[in-house]
């Protein structure tokens, strides 16, 4: 019995099919082809619809961008909700003329926190009496007015400059009292609570 392999070889028609070769025409062309290729419901990649996609992705990744640099900004600000931090500096205490005794003392408050503060009260274990916050303001003519106040807002993030053309605190100087010397103070927070600081004596004009 030969074997059919010879056959094949020479180019001879057979009646099966061999090696991938079918009764259609090659290349692609195929009426099969055609039909699928021609399909409504292909997908093709075309340039919009890569656009459309990629936009819409991005979209979401923009506004979370977006929100965490402005979550990043408050934060580093310091105005995420912080508690008030006080801190009292520049103690002073005026030094009184002749026999009267009425002065005042002024101080730097300085909120570098991120809520507001109250100064409710300043005392002092070295002043006898009674003592009080006061605001100045001038009437014109040189003249000026003043006013006991219950408490001075330290705002967040800022401060309160104690001058004697603003608020001070009023008291009365102790006999003994020379320039240069120091008085302590305590000064008392809505939130911050009570701060010790010392006072230097000075005489009317010296380092305003």
């Amino acid at each position: 019995m030969t074997a059919p392999t010879a056959e094949r070889t020479t180019g001879e028609p057979t009646d099966e099919p061999t090696g991938g070769t079918t009764d259609e025409p090659t290349g692609g062309t195929t009426e099969g082809a055609a039909e699928r290729t021609a399909d409504p419901r292909a997908w093709r990649p075309t340039r919009r619809r890569i656009a459309d996609g990629l936009l819409a992705a991005l979209a979401p990744i923009a506004a979370c961008g977006v929100a965490l640099g402005g979550l990043t900004t408050w934060v580093g600000t310091g105005s995420a909700g912080s508690p008030a931090r006080i801190t009292v500096t520049d103690g002073r205490v005026f030094l009184p003329y002749g026999n009267v005794r009425d002065t005042a003392a002024f101080f730097r408050v300085t909120n570098s926190g991120g809520a507001d503060d109250r100064l409710l009260k300043v005392t002092s274990s070295a002043v006898r009496g009674d003592m009080s916050l006061s605001r100045h303001r001038m009437t014109g003519g040189n003249a000026a007015s003043a006013r006991t106040v219950d408490s001075a807002r330290v705002p967040a993030d800022g401060s309160l400059a104690m001058s004697p053309f603003g608020l001070d605190v009023t008291l009365r100087a102790e006999a003994g009292w020379r320039t240069g010397v120091y008085v302590p103070f305590t000064l008392h927070f809505e939130h911050g609570g009570p701060i010790e600081v010392q006072a230097v004596v000075v005489r009317p004009g010296e380092g305003q």
